[in-house]
């Protein structure tokens, strides 16, 4: 467990050095997604953090909470409150 914590937080301050390295020029800039030699598609940069980034990391944290309802355990606060919280306390 300290190994994945360990790693997890590695990559954490990887992107806070790059995004805090980011200019609007950088972030505007052209990002390339290629096969081989074949260019896939082009976007800027912030674009992909958006569309592929962010929006990964969302669906993981739905599938995550179907899990954890199949286990009947009760669901963290993943964007607010959830079903499983009580909202008179």
């Amino acid at each position: 467990m300290q190994e994945i914590q360990g790693a997890f937080d590695e990559s954490v301050r990887t992107v806070e050095s790059v995004l805090n390295g980011m200019t609007d020029e950088t972030a505007q800039g052209s990002w390339t997604l290629k096969r081989g030699d074949k260019v896939l598609f082009t976007q800027p940069r912030i674009g992909v953090m958006r569309s592929i980034m962010l929006n990964h990391w969302y669906h993981h944290r739905g599938q995550l909470s179907v899990y954890l309802r199949l286990l009947d355990v009760p669901v963290p606060v993943v964007y607010g409150p959830t079903a499983d919280e009580n909202p008179f306390l």
